[in-house]
């Protein structure tokens, strides 16, 4: 296939529709960030066979899709057909959808012994050692549970929440009441006579470094933390 265009693909029946397209256009607009489809394809023509040049007739449009405008039909094939993409786009939504799937896992998922997160590189070796297929038009969060589900078999892998308490110094509170409630669910917090703040807060265990990381910054590491649950 020539690098200049690529096709959508769309079969109903026994019957196969495609269009020509600009492979960085057709992209663009089959992720909502072009309006117009007309923009995208390369002649406004249905084929049957684009390779062959093989045109669908008017009748066969009709009654596969209530219409015989090609511009209403390039459309429906975008929404419904599949988008046939290049090497390089292959490879770099991919590689990004991977990242964005192992970095949910490594901030939702903890190993039950620890109740530590598996680190990024922890999990990207051990999906070398799975097989699992992703689709890099889907969202990663629909497509974890699978590949949690993949991984489990090499991999422990729990999910819980966990309530850790803090103490924070009067001069830094704030700024980490809002860095503990972005993380997690206060479960109760009271204030010191002192002025520094006690909470409990509950969040998934796998984001607890990454909160307790986040105060300390915030505190200069003058926080106080304990698990409680």
């Amino acid at each position: 296939m020539s690098a200049k265009y690529t096709l959508v693909r769309y079969q109903t029946g026994s019957e196969k529709f495609e269009i020509m397209v600009d492979p960085d256009k057709g992209l663009a607009f089959k992720r909502g960030e072009l309006d117009e489809v007309r923009n995208v394809l390369l002649v406004d023509t249905i084929f049957t066979d684009a390779n062959k040049g093989e045109k669908a007739s008017a009748e066969k449009l009709k009654k596969a899709f209530g219409t015989s405008d090609p511009l209403e039909v390039a459309e429906i094939l975008f929404e419904k057909g599949i988008f046939q993409l290049n090497t390089q786009q292959r490879r770099e939504m991919m590689e990004q959808k991977w990242r964005q799937i192992i970095h949910i896992i490594s901030r939702t998922y903890v190993d039950p012994k620890t109740k530590l997160p598996h680190p990024p590189v922890r999990i990207e070796n051990a999906l070398e050692d799975v097989r699992v297929q992703i689709d890099p038009f889907k969202d990663a969060d629909e497509q974890v549970k699978d590949v949690v589900d993949a991984l489990r078999h090499i991999l422990p892998m729990s999910s819980d929440n966990i309530q850790i308490a803090i103490r924070v110094p009067a001069e830094y509170t704030g700024k980490s009441y809002g860095i503990a409630k972005d993380y997690g669910e206060i479960k109760r917090d009271e204030w010191q006579s002192d002025g520094s703040w006690i909470a409990v807060v509950e969040l998934p265990a796998a984001m607890q470094v990454e909160m307790l990381e986040a105060l300390g910054k915030s505190t200069q590491g003058n926080i106080q933390s304990k698990i409680v649950k």
